[in-house]
């Protein structure tokens, strides 16, 4: 059940409100395969307001265990295409994603709002391009969603 998403002021001064969040797991959520600290209890957090989806390549095949038990739907895509195509069948303007890699950049270039993380496993400069927001940790990335006043300040006009 969604419960309301997160309402956002755009530039040019729109309100949007998101439904959806979209990650990619590999150097984005993990580091070498591995949950990093301090994401699960997020991820707990934002589902209570957006549905989530992880899109990955699952470079060390570990995002389905690393994710058991938490809220959200783990999709296994090989490439930026797989990736997008899946994205164009939501309301994908109503999608925050967040990833760090090259095949993440279809998928930033369709979603509403589009968040890099330049991660321990860094980050694709194509990528860098494609993003609304830069940040350099997964954790302040979520944490903009569960402090939306902060991504206001930093989209405002």
């Amino acid at each position: 059940m969604i419960l309301g998403g997160v309402k956002l002021e755009m530039p040019g001064g729109s309100t949007t409100t998101f439904t959806d969040l979209l990650l990619d797991y590999t150097g984005t959520l993990s580091l070498d395969g591995v949950l990093l600290p301090g994401v699960a209890e997020r991820l707990v957090a934002i589902a209570a307001r957006m549905r989530i989806t992880v899109l990955t390549a699952d470079t060390f095949g570990t995002a389905e265990a690393q994710l058991k038990g938490l809220p959200v739907e783990v999709s296994v895509l090989q490439t930026g295409r797989h990736k997008a195509e899946a994205v164009r069948r939501m309301p994908y303007e109503e999608v925050i994603a967040i990833g760090n890699g090259r095949n993440d950049v279809a998928v930033m270039e369709l979603a509403g709002l589009a968040i890099a993380v330049i991660g321990p496993e860094g980050a694709s400069g194509e990528l860098l391009r494609a993003a609304d927001i830069v940040v350099s940790d997964i954790g302040d990335a979520l944490d903009l969603l569960t402090h939306p006043l902060r991504l206001k300040a930093t989209l405002r006009d």
